[in-house]
């Protein structure tokens, strides 16, 4: 994934934020919205579309693309920052592979303690039975 390129390829959009705010917030455009197309990008690998095409289905539109919106503060450039943030952590999250575990099976130490452990409790078993005369 190459950060500079994938930020060279996003398309911003900017709105009227809503909520509270006053007067500003009926003048200003300070919300952001960030398009980003998975399948056109050059910042990405072959490998790394098919998997975040799969792991962010839900996230994608029928377009292709993912888009991330920020109207947290009442900046624009710091709401692009934000989006910009948030585009690459969910970038990350879906290129996440989760390493294989590996098998371990337990020490010598383990094995001879259970052992001596399940012979202890059979012969304390076994003295509870009744003696049987020949």
């Amino acid at each position: 994934m190459k950060r500079a390129i994938i930020k060279s390829e996003l398309v911003m959009k900017t709105a009227r934020s809503s909520g509270s705010g006053g007067q500003h917030v009926n003048k200003v455009s300070t919300k952001v919205e960030l398009h980003f197309h998975i399948s056109n990008s050059n910042g990405l690998e072959e490998t790394e579309k098919i998997r975040l095409s799969e792991k962010l289905a839900n996230r994608i539109t029928k377009a292709g693309t993912i888009i991330v919106t920020c109207q947290q503060t009442r900046s624009q450039l710091k709401n692009k920052e934000l989006a910009i943030n948030k585009l690459f952590k969910l970038l990350k999250k879906g290129l996440y592979v989760k390493p294989l575990r590996k098998k371990k099976g337990i020490s010598k130490n383990q094995h001879t303690k259970r052992l001596k452990n399940k012979k202890e409790h059979s012969e304390k078993k076994a003295l509870r039975k009744p003696v049987k005369f020949p």
